[in-house]
């Protein structure tokens, strides 16, 4: 079972001050990965659901830090040797996808190809207006941004007319190290997500650890697989882990048959994140 710290691009400048050791003490600790979480602007007020609470609403004031998820990853990949470098998850779908592409590609590169994307559709109109993408269809958009995406990233002569875009004619490099591509996981829980996930993604980014949650939607995810005679086992599996609340959770995750499980760190119950990481480890017996 891999172990992952989640987030180490949130919170306040403090943040930013601390990033580096934070990641450092994790690599000397044991853990496989650092991960990040996105928004570009949180609101003051907001008519869309966050999916995650019963109350609809994200638990982070409008005036916490999201370091740019891409930004603190380099700082971190310039600082660290081995450790992996996630997003957990990035809302791909409301980006500039050509963008993306050329910074995920220089990330992988100076990094040495310690990148993992995970990648989501998102909730939060009120961002994506804000971004001035559509909300609507915004499903379809990330198909098509995905699949042009790869073809960016092979190098070659990019050739793709999809419904939001018409690439061509060029080429875009240097690209990833890791080939085809840094590992893509597709976050979320809809049985269309978990569609994405066996045909065009890596792996899935689970967003609760609950049993229950997890149980029904790796039955879904499983059937959805054998449907398109894709082994499972080839599904790279990652969900959170909120450790003080579910201590004793970590053998159940491996019996699920997850790859992976990252740490809220603020679900420790331990305010230090030197602290917490060392909790992690002690817990994971890394």
């Amino acid at each position: 079972m891999k172990i992952g710290i989640v987030p180490i691009n949130v919170g306040g400048p403090e943040t930013a001050e601390r990033m580096i050791e934070i990641a450092q003490h994790a690599e000397a600790a044991g853990i496989e990965s650092v991960w990040t979480f996105e928004h570009v602007v949180v609101p003051l007020e907001y008519e869309s659901k966050y999916p995650y609470a019963r109350s609809g609403k994200m638990p982070i004031a409008p005036e916490a830090w999201f370091i740019d998820p891409l930004i603190a990853l380099s700082h971190v990949a310039a600082a660290t040797n081995t450790i992996r470098l996630g997003t957990g998850v990035n809302i791909f779908a409301q980006t500039n996808p050509l963008l993306f592409a050329k910074q995920a590609a220089s990330l992988d590169v100076l990094s040495g190809g310690r990148l993992t994307l995970g990648l989501g559709i998102g909730w939060l109109a009120e961002e994506y207006e804000a971004m001035g993408t559509p909300f609507a269809r915004r499903g379809a958009r990330f198909d098509d941004y995905l699949d042009a995406v790869k073809k960016v990233w092979t190098g070659d002569v990019v050739e793709h007319d999809g419904e939001f875009l018409s690439w061509h004619g060029f080429k875009s490099h240097p690209t990833p190290v890791q080939k085809p591509h840094p590992p893509i996981l597709i976050g979320g829980t809809s049985t269309r997500t978990l569609k994405r996930v066996v045909d065009v993604a890596d792996g899935w980014y689970a967003p609760s650890d609950s049993q229950e949650l997890l149980e029904k939607k790796l039955t879904a995810l499983r059937r959805l697989a054998d449907e398109a005679g894709r082994p499972f086992d080839s599904l790279d599996i990652t969900t959170s882990w909120r450790i003080k609340a579910r201590p004793n959770a970590l053998r159940e995750f491996e019996e699920l048959g997850l790859s992976r499980v990252v740490v809220l760190l603020g679900a420790t119950g331990e305010p230090d994140p030197k602290k917490a990481i060392d909790l992690i480890a002690s817990r994971a017996k890394l």
